[in-house]
């Protein structure tokens, strides 16, 4: 077992950094009441077996059941080119991007038009419309061998992008945010009500475009991204006791506020592009994972892959009570329904100042939110439960909870998640025939791991 977990470190990219002495250990000084670090790393198959007995009807289309170079993370591309850049290899499909969106929003009133239009000026990553293009052609070129991208597929790009501004204008009301993409929000300057009015008119404006595709199929598949939004938010308004619930609760509501959207993408272009039914599962597999990953720095393996941590006392039961293992570490198979954007963006809210962000940083412990930092860190710091439950709400309680994440590794075992849901995007998109386009995505999924804003 051992040895198969060797093999894997020494073909992937990243690596958990060396860790100075823990919180509350000689040499270091840490917050009241922090325990030794050493007997309080994070059993991440422990998570793993709360979290797929939460979600029994999740699973992969496939189990990993062991992990070889080949499935590793790598930029070398298997189809004789190499693109440094997967972004402009997409944006040749995307000419004219932000252009065509405006042409969607045909309003009449001046300041209704100029809020509609704040967020679509050129000046956003445009990563979801980039992922659905390359996905668009990777999919053709495995169907057909067809490199060009249809008409209603490119609309899709369109459309995901307007659903998730859409989703952001509608977010900054409720989250009374005042910044964004270093900018002021719409909120901000044109205020709350104008707002809610403005995001909805681009949700409205993204409907008909998705209509005049006239796929049922499709439109099923994008609706279904709205009610997801409307749910994850609700999800994100509460809070559970059970730490067991917690993790669970975190996760589906990371899936459906961010994940969904660029998982159904993929998926909708796969199906205009390909009528296989396993190629669309390729699709929306790779975009689940990648979307989770981007913006929750990751809490656990994805579709089976294969894990191994120290062992710990975690709920009354050691590793070895869970999984029989030797007590050193444990190998868990597990098919979490998440994605990968999502937790590499809790992890700057950390790491990042607000001027590298474009928002203010620890924004999500001022909201009252436990993200992925938060929860593992809770692991090393029990007295942070108290704080969870309270949403962060009473005076020094910010300042505490991040100085408990920055003095666990909250930060390293949510980067390290989220490199495995990298590595089980790749594994996916490699099941489609060699392209460019499926090169491009493969990198893709490593250049989330690297970003900094």
């Amino acid at each position: 077992m051992a040895s198969r977990w060797w093999r894997w470190r020494r073909c992937c990219s990243w690596r958990p950094e060396a860790r100075s002495p823990g919180p509350g250990s000689p040499g270091r000084a840490g917050p009241p009441g922090t325990r030794s670090a050493a007997g309080a790393q994070v059993l991440c198959f422990n998570l793993a077996k709360r979290l797929a007995s939460a979600f029994p009807d999740v699973s992969g289309i496939s189990r990993l059941h062991h992990t070889s170079p080949a499935a590793c993370c790598q930029s070398r591309t298997r189809s004789g080119e190499k693109y440094t850049d997967p972004f402009k290899l997409g944006w040749r499909d995307l000419k004219g991007l932000y252009e065509d969106i405006r042409k969607e929003l045909l309003v009449s009133t001046a300041e209704l038009k100029e809020m509609t239009e704040y967020y679509f000026d050129g000046k956003g990553k445009a990563f979801r419309p980039v992922i659905v293009v390359l996905m668009a052609r990777a999919c053709n070129v495995h169907h057909d061998d067809s490199r060009d991208v249809q008409a209603s597929q490119r609309a899709i790009a369109l459309i995901a992008e307007m659903i998730h501004t859409a989703s952001l204008v509608h977010d900054d009301v409720i989250d009374d945010a005042s910044s964004r993409r270093g900018k002021h929000t719409v909120n901000k300057i044109w205020g709350e009500k104008k707002a809610v009015l403005a995001g909805d008119l681009i949700l409205s404006a993204a409907s008909i475009a998705l209509a005049r595709i006239g796929n049922t199929a499709v439109i099923s598949i994008l609706t279904q991204v709205i009610e997801d939004l409307v749910r994850g938010e609700f999800l994100q308004l509460g809070s559970k006791e059970n730490e067991n619930e917690r993790f669970a609760h975190y996760l589906e509501k990371t899936f459906k506020k961010t994940a969904s959207l660029i998982a159904n993408s993929c998926k909708a272009v796969s199906v205009l592009g390909c009528p296989d039914p396993v190629v669309h599962e390729i699709a929306y597999q790779y975009g689940k994972n990648v979307g989770i990953a981007f913006q929750v720095g990751m809490l656990i393996c994805k579709n089976g892959g294969l894990l191994v941590q120290p062992a710990l006392s975690l709920g009354g039961k050691s590793s070895e009570q869970w999984e029989g293992g030797s007590g050193v570490g444990v190998l868990a198979p597990f098919t979490p329904p998440f994605s990968f954007h999502q937790l590499i963006d809790d992890v700057l809210d950390f790491t990042s100042c607000s001027d590298q962000m474009g928002k203010p940083t620890s924004a999500d412990l001022k909201l009252g939110l436990a993200t992925g930092p938060v929860l593992f860190a809770c692991q090393q710091f029990p007295e942070m439960n108290a704080m969870i439950m309270r949403r962060f709400s009473l005076p020094g309680d910010v300042d505490r909870a991040r100085q408990y994440v920055l003095q666990s590794d909250g930060v390293q075992q949510t980067t390290y998640l989220a490199q495995r849901y990298c590595h089980e995007a790749i594994r996916e998109i490699r099941k489609l025939r060699p392209s460019p386009e499926r090169d491009a995505l493969i990198q893709l999924s490593e250049i989330v791991l690297t970003r900094d804003k």
